[in-house]
């Protein structure tokens, strides 16, 4: 293997991970003894192959489903674990947020833990007093900051481990999943320092669960699934892929309930009326057949200006006896983040049983409240009896059903999107000083 690119922060190369699986310890003791680690278990392989690149200053999401292999890659990239295969190389000082508490002696005050890690991380004492009123200001765990981390809450151990991890100035930052556990304006204050750092040309490792937070930090991602790696590239590409692999997995619990209460699926028929198929998936028992967008006129529209009205209509098919459905609009920006939705069910719209061959229409009515600029439209054909999400099941799903430009209107949006507010003026008399 080459020396390492002078662009890249972090290279790996056919990583596995292997762990022996032992049914006895009395095997584990007998290959100790003989000098054959491993003889006598089975292989387990938390990793294989995997292999991708991190440029300087790039941020990188890390997707999959509980047990894919994130947390391990992870480990090894941050150097607590070691491959069993491949090569690791990382270039720049490496700050790792991994499984909550770790680094953290429990008897160990905040005060206390905040130097040790400091140390570890090759600091003086002196270099960590400089830092310790950044580190105890951003943690904001006021007294408790000197109690032991034994009786802190998983919030305060979040907090107090991220305000180490961006205060000893990294090179590369990894956050596994730690800021899922604090409260939402601690979460939001991290996403900000993280992209002050990505700014200043730290680069990010992101493990997470949230795809709108992967997709608004990250420009890549890598999608690992049973510890392999599924596809590493643009992160809204990435995890769609993991998203849709999600609404299988669901899709089979779903046919799994309902035992004989669903039809057999039909053959999947192509849409109609310009739909489009890209992303697309599902059973196939009802199928989406046209997605339109119209003005204020009933006029198909491919740009809408903010603050008129606007309707999405949605056309539907059923391919086979259908009942309990539902249809989920998304509307996104271009990023792929959505923005806000409606669903029938909520929208306090039932849809009667079909049989095979019968179609219905369904249509959703708003005033837009956009920012100008592209956004796309998602729309998701289900079927459940209410907004439980462990029974539903997918029918139909377009990641990109309708596509339109927002125009400029009347009103300025700061943000994304707007949203009906008045300002109130409250005029208090002046506090004596006495």
């Amino acid at each position: 293997m080459g020396p390492m690119a002078e662009n890249l922060a972090v290279e790996c190369r056919g990583v596995g991970k292997r762990y022996d699986i032992y049914r006895r310890n009395s095997s584990r003791a007998l290959d100790l003894v003989m000098g054959t680690p491993g003889r006598r278990a089975r292989a387990f392989w938390a990793l294989r192959d995997v292999g991708f690149e991190v440029a300087r200053g790039e941020a990188v999401g890390i997707v999959g489903r509980n047990g894919s292999g994130k947390s391990t890659l992870m480990q090894i990239i941050a150097g607590t674990l070691s491959p069993t295969t491949g090569v690791v190389r990382c270039r720049g000082r490496i700050s790792a947020l991994l499984e909550l508490g770790s680094g953290f002696n429990p008897a160990f005050t905040g005060r206390e833990n905040v130097f040790l890690a400091g140390t570890i991380l090759g600091f003086s004492r002196r270099e960590m007093d400089e830092r310790f009123d950044e580190v105890a200001s951003f943690a904001d765990i006021g007294e408790f900051l000197d109690q032991p981390v034994e009786v802190y809450s998983s919030g305060m151990h979040a907090r107090l481990a991220f305000s180490v991890a961006i205060c000893v100035k990294p090179d590369i930052l990894i956050v596994d999943e730690i800021l899922s556990v604090g409260d939402a304006g601690f979460q939001q204050r991290c996403t900000a320092r993280m992209r002050a750092m990505l700014d200043s040309g730290v680069t990010l490792l992101f493990v997470s669960h949230s795809a709108d937070m992967v997709k608004s930090v990250c420009s890549k991602a890598l999608f690992i699934s049973q510890g392999q790696s599924e596809g590493f590239g643009p992160a809204g590409e990435m995890v769609d892929r993991y998203t849709q692999s999600l609404r299988m997995q669901q899709n089979e619990r779903a046919v799994e309930r309902a035992g004989g209460a669903l039809a057999p699926a039909p053959a999947a028929v192509e849409s109609e009326g310009g739909s489009g198929a890209e992303g697309r998936e599902g059973t196939g028992h009802a199928r989406i057949t046209s997605v339109r967008l119209l003005d204020a006129q009933g006029r198909v529209a491919q740009a809408i200006v903010h603050g008129e009205r606007v309707c999405v209509e949605v056309s539907l098919a059923a391919q086979a006896p259908v009942e309990k459905l539902d249809v989920v609009v998304r509307v996104r920006d271009k990023a792929g983040i959505v923005l806000f939705g409606f669903t029938a069910i909520d929208e306090g719209v039932r849809l009667p049983e079909m049989a095979a061959g019968e179609t219905a229409r369904v249509r959703f009515v708003f005033t837009s409240p956009l920012a100008p600029g592209p956004h796309g439209v998602g729309v998701s054909l289900l079927r459940r009896r209410d907004q439980s999400v462990d029974e539903r099941l997918t029918l139909d799903h377009l990641e990109t059903a309708a596509a339109f430009e927002s125009l400029a209107g009347k009103k300025f949006v700061r943000g994304k999107v707007s949203v009906q507010a008045y300002a109130e003026r409250v005029v208090e008399p002046p506090v004596s000083a006495g």
